[in-house]
């Protein structure tokens, strides 16, 4: 059994015979700062798995390393592993590559999304500008624990609207507040009834968009006066359905009352969704409406895609409830109303 410090030795034998490369002084140096900011036992370097003769056949100039790195607070229990890659010409003329080499993050186990992102750390527009001669690993290892703890918290955030997600593809039409039956809402929250809403206030309800697990359900209602926006919103919140989604309320609304428009928009977790939305709104030309999009995440990240079907969650609903209709047209998209 290799002592507790045998890693540490051979992580400084690499080191010192960096140091007396003169090429190489910047990468030593490095390692002694990501040493000093993680402390000696996080970084080691690395060996590739005995059966893996790729690894052993690869350019023996490359520098690998691994880094293990602890969650951001409040998840430091949470540890990943890194491998670290230094191509000859680092950092001169060429970026180093991060590896997640974690295959679990907690009890979720690591995509191909997120393992490819990290791949692209250094040669993506979302992830760290590399400058020739600088060396950034700090940088690099930073942005990955970001997007690792982002990740996590989707899927924490996930275990319960996964199921929600997973029901809803079986079966599109039964998604909707309107099919849950009353009592069971009062059965599974007797102490939150739903909170009330203006008279004759209805709401249109789009069939869910789905796509890799996820779900996205839009709503909209009319609304003749800014104080009835948060009774409707503070109503859709109380209802168990929507609130245990990852975001639940998305919403955008713009109200004219006399000659001033009034408007305002809420991205509910979901940065820029809801100024998406009011864009939408502006563009469209729709007044006097509420439109809510609640999204159910399923595990996947979906990229740029998501936005993509949160306008089109809101533009369903408002063609449902007919405020996209020029006078005279009758014509209606599939989804429900439910009036209150």
């Amino acid at each position: 059994m290799s002592h507790p410090t045998d890693h540490i030795e051979e992580l400084q034998q690499l080191i010192d015979n960096l140091l007396l490369q003169p090429e190489h002084e910047q990468v030593a140096s490095e390692i002694q700062v990501l040493q000093s900011i993680y402390g000696d036992d996080a970084v080691r370097t690395w060996h590739p798995p005995a059966n893996d003769s790729r690894r052993r056949s690869e350019d023996v100039a490359t520098i690998r390393y691994e880094v293990s790195l602890s969650l951001p607070s409040p998840h430091e229990d949470v540890a990943i592993r890194v491998l670290v890659s230094l191509p000859p010409t680092y950092p001169v003329s060429s970026p180093p590559q991060l590896q997640l080499l974690s295959r679990y993050i907690g009890a979720f186990a690591v995509d191909s999304g997120l393992f490819g992102s990290i791949l692209r750390t250094f040669i993506s527009i979302t992830g760290i500008e590399w400058t020739a001669d600088t060396v950034c690993v700090f940088d690099g290892l930073q942005n990955v624990l970001e997007r690792c703890l982002a990740w996590y918290e989707d899927h924490l955030s996930a275990d319960v609207a996964g199921e929600l997600a997973r029901e809803d593809s079986k079966d599109h039409n039964e998604f909707n507040t309107t099919n849950i039956p009353a009592p069971d809402v009062e059965k599974e929250s007797p102490k939150a009834p739903l909170a009330s809403m203006p008279a004759g206030i209805q709401i249109f309800v789009a069939d869910a968009i789905l796509d890799r697990k996820s779900s996205f359900v839009g709503r909209a209602c009319r609304v003749s006066h800014p104080s009835e926006v948060p009774l409707v919103l503070s109503h859709l919140s109380s209802d168990k359905r929507i609130s245990r989604a990852a975001h639940p309320i998305i919403n955008a609304w713009r109200c004219q009352v006399g000659a001033v428009i009034h408007q305002d928009n809420d991205d509910d977790g979901e940065t820029a969704a809801g100024g998406r939305l009011a864009h939408l709104l502006q563009i469209l030309e729709v007044n006097n409406v509420l439109v809510v999009v609640t999204r159910y995440f399923g595990g996947i990240h979906l990229g740029p895609d998501r936005f993509k079907h949160i306008n089109q969650a809101a533009r369903n609903a408002l063609e449902i409830g007919g405020f996209l209709e020029e006078p005279g047209d009758s014509k209606k998209s599939n989804g429900r109303a439910k009036k209150h």
